[in-house]
């Protein structure tokens, strides 16, 4: 079965051969930037409309970490600000994405969203936050992004550097099926493809074990198989406090 998987992998591999030359000659990438979000602006509805009980019970818990001064969110992939509707009232969220072409529809959320309040919007990646102050925010959220960064142990070593004591990380994230699975083999054999046409999305990748050797003083973590397409519809849902 690998061996089958391997020679699958390859074929896949040979039918995005373009977009690979496309990549490799740095086309791809800014084309796509500019795509993906209004690729996404659907695609976000449909995700609040089938996970919104789930957004709705994990950010609920978001005023547990307000400090004296209220609750300030740092989003990492923020994109067109798909969360702000679950969000409490009074809170301001810094948004960090590492696409600028973004801008235009995340002020036209936070305009629709007049009870929260953004602050800023940084472009940039996960794994650099250094824009943003040690301990200056309450909590960071990441929803399906830790699948597309390169590295998912420095954008939680950032995470913990810019929350102060107490803080909270909340996730919402896709994991790999079970490795005994069908899905699990599709999902390997399309990853080639889906990582050009995914922003730079692993299906495969096992968020949940680096989440648990993350430095957190307490994970609250669960798994749940939510009503997305099957691809990505294995999920883990919580928070990590710092």
């Amino acid at each position: 079965m690998t061996f089958v998987r391997f020679v699958l992998c390859c074929v896949v591999e040979i039918l995005v051969l373009p977009v690979t030359i496309l990549q490799f000659m740095g086309v791809w990438d800014p084309m796509y930037k500019k795509v993906f979000p209004y690729l996404m602006r659907k695609t976000t509805t449909t995700i609040n409309d089938k996970m919104g009980k789930v957004k709705k019970e994990l950010f609920d818990q978001l005023p547990e970490f307000a400090s004296s001064s209220g609750l300030t969110v740092l989003e990492v992939g923020c994109g067109s600000g798909a969360n702000f509707a679950f969000y409490p009232w009074g809170c301001k969220v810094i948004c960090v994405d590492p696409n600028p072409n973004f801008r235009s529809m995340l002020e036209g959320s936070a305009a629709t969203n007049e009870h929260v309040k953004v602050e800023k919007f940084v472009v940039a990646s996960g794994e650099d936050l250094s824009q943003v102050a040690s301990e200056s925010v309450d909590a960071v959220v990441c929803t399906l992004v830790l699948c597309t960064v390169e590295n998912v142990d420095a954008v939680v070593k950032e995470a913990l550097r810019v929350l102060r004591p107490g803080g909270a990380f909340f996730f919402i994230e896709h994991v790999a099926a079970d490795n005994k699975t069908w899905l699990h083999f599709i999902q390997h054999v399309i990853q080639p493809a889906w990582r050009y046409f995914g922003d730079g999305c692993y299906l495969t990748r096992d968020t949940r074990a680096k989440l648990e050797k993350a430095n957190f003083s307490k994970l609250n973590v669960k798994h749940i198989v939510t009503p997305l397409m099957s691809l990505i519809k294995h999920q883990i849902v919580g928070y990590g406090v710092k």
